[in-house]
């Protein structure tokens, strides 16, 4: 018999009824309110020394399904059993598989005795110092050798010198922790000048900022920014101090617009890389991984992406030349228990849990819930208040209306606690003080419950995150925000029906993407995933998902794959009536990125994505593309600074400049300051809508648009601007929710303040300037702060502006700013200002968590030393 044959005999027949018993076991220990089961296995019966042999020649397969199970074994027996001699040998068994920090929980929480080594032969000594230094890794920059798995040893050895690289492993694999100590360690060791760090979202920008922070805190010669802003650039690029800048892809094209010809970076890291596939914002990663390629064709690139299908891909667009790597991987660091959930019949306080796993369907036990759950929301609040009392449970919600009521239910449940901790005090506070006295998460915290959704401001969300890692919130309701990045880890995750975006079902791979945050590599053994009526097709069409990987395909690639589509789009796009035009949302943005390119190398067919189509498609395309063209007299240069914004929209918008007959200076956007400000963004916006794009929709609501503009522009907090809406509606006689006022002034502040309106009023300026160059009115163009980057961060002054770059949130920012007198202060006077005072904030009415993140971000800083 083979190993390959004795492991799946092993797997499938011989130590199957073991397996499964020491499985029934481990996943009742980290459930809570089960019915006692009498007949439940003990692990007295358990014939360990069998099942570590077995767990021995099953961890030397490259199987998922055989490294689980002798994951499984080695978990079970440290945890189950009382010999010490056995968990030794569990953890000589977790060593086998490169888990060293499973081995280092197991001793953190006494299920292990320290100094393994010393009580190990001499032989099993040596074996497992061999092991630990194959599994290391040197830190050039610090000499000290970090204890890795197979995965991430995979990537440090060949993420060395210049090439493309591609890393996919499942979530809770390490792979944010080891690309930051990567990162810096290239940095130290190596030429890198200038690195930036993409990624998806503002909240994973907030996170990796931080990270990175933490760790440089005593290293001085390498800075970590947010902001696109030239100064530390040109500082790094000139012999200043070394910088990472951490960027979604639309901050990075802001830098590169104010850059302009000498914009070049060294290194390019893109974390959650598979986006390069969404809609919408899709093409704009994809557009500024090309400009960053053309600016340095020797650019050192990174692509991290959870479990993907093909991570290979993201390299085939590499330049010519360039070594190209993928780093692959389906190991499992953690165990995930996906459970299903099924009311007993006739009894609908108890439920019936199975575990599904390969090859069946193993029975768990009956869950007692506390009251009975009439309705959808109530079913999925009691089953995670009873099957997660202990904590680190998290709640799947479709919707952040949702996610505040299951909280709420959730926090029905939950018995008061005795004293009221500080820190869940102080974030009741920030809430309170941050967005309304009477925010809806503010009494839930205090009993440790929260909700988190995209919307909310960084700070305040930062803060839930980190409450919940240290156990303080025991319940945490999230919505899709979640498989967005955000490295947040929990013991168990409740879910029933999960949509992602407005009703869609969630595909297998996000939903496993979702699932990968239950048990986090390190913090946890095993992680549970409870799914909720899993025969109930209205919540799950497709049926419970089965383990899925993600399906890399660029957004451009998908668009084309549409077949004509595109052409015809291309020819209509010139109509002047845009609501005449079909399916204009979804060939927007491609459509503007292949006519740039086509403007810029004078055929699509010379581009590298041509070779992916069908070649008479990119033909076609050519023809319709150089008709186009031939129309436009907009440079190529400044089409290409705005991504997602047509050409032809451009040449539309200079057309209407070149026959408006009032005023030029009319046209231009006024001081925030200014009395005429807010009646000149409502006239450009439906300038915008009828000339450029569609983008501020529907026409009667431009008002409101511009008012949030004009206030998010002005340096108004978030609680001032949701104060004001309040005060509006009261005075006109309109009926409001609180909840939902709340929620859709957060949503149009980052909907239209921090995303529509810099992506097209940028745009606009750009068009203008070229006007004003073109008819000798260069007078009237303002050097200042691009109005993208404005209205990004919500600034219009320096000393605002000033503030932010100290490295503090706007919510705190605009704390500060509104009790300073003057707003033209520099970044040091800031720092003057703040020192000075720093005893008298709390005296402010300043939010004690506002204080604390303005300590840290001085501490961390280099004015304050």
């Amino acid at each position: 018999m083979s190993l390959t044959d004795l492991q799946s005999w092993l797997l499938q027949e011989g130590v199957r009824d073991e397996l499964n018993a020491i499985t029934r076991l481990t996943v009742r220990n980290e459930l809570d309110n089960l019915v006692p089961d009498p007949s439940a296995s003990s692990s007295i019966a358990i014939d360990w020394p069998r099942m570590l042999l077995a767990g021995s020649i099953l961890a030397r397969s490259d199987q998922r399904s055989d490294q689980e199970a002798a994951l499984r074994i080695a978990t079970a027996v440290i945890s189950l059993s009382d010999s010490q001699s056995l968990k030794d040998a569990g953890a000589v068994l977790l060593g086998k598989l490169s888990n060293f920090r499973a081995i280092s929980l197991a001793t953190n929480r006494n299920l292990l005795n320290a100094n393994l080594d010393e009580r190990l032969g001499v032989a099993l000594r040596l074996e497992s110092q061999r092991r630990e230094m194959e599994r290391s890794i040197l830190i050039q920059s610090s000499g000290a050798w970090l204890q890795v798995n197979d995965f991430q040893q995979r990537f440090w050895k060949n993420a060395g010198g210049k090439c493309w690289l591609s890393a996919s492993a499942p979530t809770a694999s390490g792979k944010t922790f080891l690309v930051l100590q990567w990162l810096i360690d290239q940095i130290l060791a190596n030429e890198v000048r200038v690195a930036v760090y993409l990624a998806p979202t503002r909240a994973l920008v907030s996170e990796i900022e931080t990270n990175l922070k933490i760790l440089l805190e005593n290293i001085k010669v390498i800075e970590v920014s947010s902001l696109p802003l030239p100064e530390k650039y040109k500082s790094a690029c000139s012999g200043g101090s070394r910088l990472i800048l951490v960027f979604t892809q639309e901050r990075l094209h802001f830098l590169a617009n104010v850059l302009s010809d000498v914009f070049s970076i060294d290194l390019l890291i893109v974390d959650e890389a598979h986006k390069i596939g969404d809609n919408q914002r899709g093409v704009i990663l994809q557009d500024a991984i090309e400009r960053a390629t053309r600016a340095n064709p020797n650019l050192k690139a990174v692509f991290i992406s959870p479990a993907t299908q093909n991570p290979e891909e993201l390299l085939s667009d590499a330049p010519e030349g360039m070594q190209t790597v993928t780093v692959d991987s389906d190991s499992s660091t953690v165990l995930q228990n996906l459970m299903v959930a099924t009311q007993v019949p006739r009894k609908s306080k108890l439920w019936t849990l199975t575990l599904r796993q390969e090859g069946g369907a193993l029975p768990v036990g009956t869950l007692q819930l506390a009251s009975t759950p009439d309705g959808l929301k109530k079913r999925l609040a009691f089953i995670a208040a009873a099957v997660g009392e202990r904590g680190g449970t998290l709640v799947y919600a479709n919707g952040a209306g949702e996610a505040e009521e299951v909280a709420d239910l959730i926090s029905q449940l939950l018995p008061k606690l005795d004293s009221n901790d500080l820190e869940l005090l102080e974030l009741a506070e920030l809430a309170r003080k941050g967005v309304h006295q009477d925010f809806r998460i503010a009494p839930l915290v205090v009993q440790g419950v929260a909700f988190h959704y995209g919307n909310m401001p960084s700070l305040l969300r930062l803060e839930i995150e980190r409450l919940f890692r240290s156990g303080k919130i025991r319940f945490l309701v999230c919505t899709s925000t979640l498989i967005e990045g955000v490295n947040l880890s929990c013991r168990t995750i409740v879910v029933r029906g999960p949509r992602k975006g407005k009703g869609h079902p969630m595909e297998p791979h996000d939903f496993w993407n979702l699932a990968g945050r239950a048990g986090r590599w390190g913090d946890e053994f095993q992680g549970n995933i409870i799914c909720i009526d899993p025969e109930d097709l209205q919540a799950w069409p497709g049926g419970v998902p089965s383990r899925a990987r993600y399906p890399i395909k660029r957004e451009s690639d998908a668009v084309l794959e549409l077949g004509g589509g595109m052409e015809n789009y291309l020819s209509e796009r010139w109509e002047s009536n845009f609501s005449s035009i079909s399916d204009m949302e979804k060939f927007e943005q491609v459509g503007a990125y292949l006519l740039t390119t086509f403007m810029r190398i004078g055929s699509i067919s010379a581009a590298s994505f041509s070779k992916r189509h069908d070649t008479a498609l990119i033909e076609k395309l050519d023809q319709t593309l150089a008709a186009s063209a031939a129309k436009i007299e907009i440079d190529v240069n400044l089409a290409a600074r705005h991504p997602g914004v047509s050409a032809i929209g451009l040449q539309r918008l200079l057309e209407a400049f070149r026959s408006y007959a009032g005023d030029i200076e009319n046209l231009l956007l006024a001081e925030i300051a200014s009395n005429d400000s807010y009646d000149r963004l409502i006239t450009i916006m439906g300038r915008i809508n009828t000339h450029l794009f569609p983008a501020f929709t529907p026409e009667g609501r431009i008002r409101l648009y511009a008012l949030i503009v004009f206030k998010w522009l002005k340096g108004y907090s978030l609680a001032r601007i949701i104060s004001d809406s309040i005060k509006w509606h009261q005075e006109a006689g309109k009926s409001f929710k609180l909840p939902e006022l709340i929620r859709s002034t957060m949503e149009l502040v980052e909907q239209i303040a921090r995303f529509r309106a810099p992506k097209y009023l940028s745009a606009y300026m750009d068009v203008l300037h070229f006007h004003l160059r073109e008819t000798n009115r260069e007078d009237l163009i303002d050097d200042g702060l691009d109005i993208g980057t404005q209205l990004e961060f919500g600034v219009s002054s320096m000393t605002l502006l000033s503030l932010m770059e100290l490295g503090l949130s706007r919510m705190s920012a605009v704390a500060l700013y509104e009790r300073i007198a003057h707003n033209d202060l520099t970044k040091e006077e800031c720092s003057k200002w703040i020192v000075e005072r720093l005893n008298q904030f709390k005296s402010m009415d300043i939010p004690a968590i506002i204080i604390r993140e303005i300590r840290e971000r001085l501490f961390l800083g280099d004015i304050a030393n």
